[in-house]
């Protein structure tokens, strides 16, 4: 059933107006109280009065997003998200194949948006109005290799191309697979922003050796011609064996990589099993 909006009463009208004028990503009882000068608590409450009148939506507790002002109902998707999905997980950064869809390098389309934040969500993947989110919990320290962003009125953090190449081949998944990684890598290699010596940097920073195992024998086997940058991979390989792509579980070995890669690799490519 849609629920219709409610009138107001001015003074509430008016608080409803120094919240909305603000053009938050998302509204909660902190920005709210600071905003109208009351306490959390009785920000909590209007929010909540607002929130049955359908003048905002309520997308998890304690966290809102307003109705449009042109809107006759109440049932509302965000217009940017990003700008929710950012500001629901900061600190974090939008990256894995959201990122590579904002940078070119995929035409893949994806239908939700890939957060990675220091916050740990309640699952994987979630869906708030309308927006679907699959969030990937780091560490503080790995906040590293992004860039800042304008949307409209709002700053969204993004990882920057080199950063997300790195994201792909530390977990393959965030970007949908190691076929899609190397299709990432490949285009990364053609880009404007193609930067080998802080792909390396980043690399080290990210203190994986997977990276190294999956990123080498990939540069190796599709891009021989990067000698250098093979021969630093190789430096930086360790003791133990990785999977190619950890969500296929391979049994022949690369010994020379110390990495599983699955038995359809031929020549440099992966190629389907019929």
């Amino acid at each position: 059933m849609v629920q219709q909006l409610a009138g107001i009463g001015k003074k509430e009208r008016q608080k409803l107006a120094v919240v909305l004028k603000a053009q938050l990503p998302i509204i909660t009882p902190k920005n709210s109280a600071a905003l109208l000068k009351i306490d959390r608590k009785q920000a909590a409450q209007l929010l909540a009065q607002w929130a049955k009148k359908g003048w905002v939506f309520r997308i998890k507790q304690g966290v809102y997003i307003p109705v449009s002002l042109q809107a006759d109902n109440a049932q509302v998707v965000a217009d940017e998200p990003w700008v929710v999905a950012y500001a629901l997980f900061e600190p974090g950064y939008i990256g894995g194949w959201s990122a590579a869809e904002y940078w070119d390098l995929t035409e893949q389309i994806f239908n939700s948006v890939m957060v990675f934040s220091t916050k740990k969500a309640t699952s994987s993947v979630l869906e708030f109005t309308g927006i679907k989110l699959t969030v990937k919990t780091i560490l503080p320290k790995r906040l590293f290799g992004t860039k800042s962003i304008w949307i409209n009125s709002q700053k969204v953090t993004v990882s920057d191309p080199s950063r997300t190449v790195i994201d792909a081949f530390n977990d393959p998944a965030v970007v949908g697979g190691i076929r899609m990684a190397m299709d990432i890598l490949s285009r990364y290699l053609k880009s404007k922003d193609k930067n080998l010596s802080l792909l390396f940097d980043y690399a080290v920073q990210l203190n994986n050796a997977a990276v190294f195992k999956r990123l080498g024998f990939v540069f190796e086997q599709q891009h021989p011609s990067e000698r250098a940058l093979i021969k630093k991979m190789r430096g930086r390989l360790k003791s133990g064996y990785s999977q190619l792509d950890p969500a296929t579980p391979s049994k022949t070995l690369v010994t020379s990589w110390r990495l599983w890669v699955p038995k359809s690799w031929k020549k440099g490519h992966l190629v389907d099993q019929s």
